[in-house]
């Protein structure tokens, strides 16, 4: 392909309606089964979500509620986390992570993050605890997980819980065979539309396997009630609606099929690029527990370039027609709002490079070999 033919080719980050097509029937069809019940809070279709998410992620149980957000919430609230305590988090992720931190009054502390697979270092989590932690909150980035041995370890020897970010990471596994969300004390999802499980909306999912945090989930989604109208402790409106329960149970048993397909496309692109030459030029995203014998040791949520000139590259494939995305251009630690906390350009060197360097590819399922040719067409062009 040459270049002046790229403009013609247009690739979007995600197609939904190309995802939607084959099953928009069945979407339609539980869509208006929720309508024509009357039920449309806490239903019949989030109890069989819930089993089906317990079921599919081996956890025990799972609890649904309004937002990837409001579940990272809950779940520190089921804490008891307080003014003056510590969280520690990466300085590398979406806001949600450390937002939800400081909304319970805690204290996020930023680290580091491994380069090769832009997740959380756990060297850097060990020099970070202090007496006051009370928390850590390793993310499952881009659809890989953190390493979570020396996590859960450092964890249980200084007596502090683990709260997984497993919002981009749904089935991804770690070794031993254990799935991203469920290591930890407690476990938190993400349905947003462009997750690898998503709805026509927001939704989420708490995972745990403890019993007492599962029922203080339970209450907190509901206000701290129990029963109705009887409050042991101060929650928030946190329920998932029985319209995107539906449409997840219609979504869920296709979820590693389209797991597959994204793995396709990820091993596709590595050889499309290796045919180009131009390993000096672009760095690919690293399976870092590849060749443990896990089922998915990548899910690949995201396809993540890093490039020394990232920002002309955008520009370039922009002209193209071909859509790109930048997770996350300022890291967390550098953030306005988290200014009182101190730190300063270079204090995190690992997190700010990789907000300079990084650039996502169209990844998802429905992608074409011809499209993902444009890409790789136009990448070469640039260089």
């Amino acid at each position: 392909m040459i270049v002046d033919d790229m403009t013609a080719t247009k690739v979007p980050l995600l197609d939904l309606k190309a995802h939607h097509k084959d099953i928009r029937e069945e979407l339609v069809a539980a869509v208006t089964r929720v309508l024509d019940s009357g039920a449309y809070i806490l239903s019949d279709e989030v109890t069989k979500l819930e089993q089906g998410v317990a079921a599919y992620c081996g956890a025990r149980f799972a609890i649904g509620v309004s937002s990837g957000t409001d579940a990272l919430l809950a779940a520190l609230m089921a804490l008891d986390l307080k003014p003056g305590d510590e969280v520690v988090t990466t300085a590398f992720s979406f806001f949600a992570t450390a937002g939800t931190i400081a909304r319970t009054g805690a204290k996020p502390v930023f680290v580091d993050i491994e380069p090769a697979s832009f997740n959380i270092s756990p060297k850097a989590i060990e020099k970070a605890i202090t007496p006051k932690t009370k928390c850590i909150v390793p993310v499952h980035l881009y659809g890989q997980s953190a390493d979570m041995d020396p996590i859960l370890a450092i964890a249980k020897a200084r007596g502090v819980a683990v709260v997984e970010d497993a919002a981009q990471a749904i089935g991804a596994r770690y070794l031993g065979g254990k799935q991203a969300g469920t290591m930890g004390q407690l476990g938190c999802l993400s349905f947003f539309p462009t997750k690898n499980l998503g709805a026509a909306g927001d939704a989420g999912m708490v995972l745990t396997n403890d019993p007492a945090l599962a029922e203080k989930v339970r209450m907190i989604r509901v206000h701290g009630s129990q029963p109705k109208y009887y409050h042991k402790l101060v929650g928030g409106n946190f329920r998932i609606d029985s319209l995107q329960a539906a449409i997840l149970n219609v979504k869920l048993p296709r979820l590693d099929r389209w797991t597959e397909a994204r793995r396709a496309n990820a091993a596709r692109y590595a050889s499309l690029f290796e045919k180009k030459g131009l390993g000096s030029k672009v760095s690919l995203p690293k399976a870092v527990w590849a060749g443990k014998g896990l089922t998915f040791d990548h899910i690949y949520h995201q396809f993540v370039l890093r490039v020394a000139d990232r920002d002309a590259l955008r520009e370039h494939l922009t002209k193209a027609g071909i859509a790109s995305e930048v997770y996350y251009p300022l890291p967390l630690h550098l953030q306005e709002c988290f200014k009182g906390l101190g730190y300063k350009p270079g204090s995190l060197p690992e997190s700010e490079r990789a907000a300079k360097e990084t650039i996502a590819l169209p990844i998802y399922p429905e992608l074409t070999g011809d499209q993902q040719a444009a890409v790789v067409d136009a990448i070469t062009a640039f260089y």
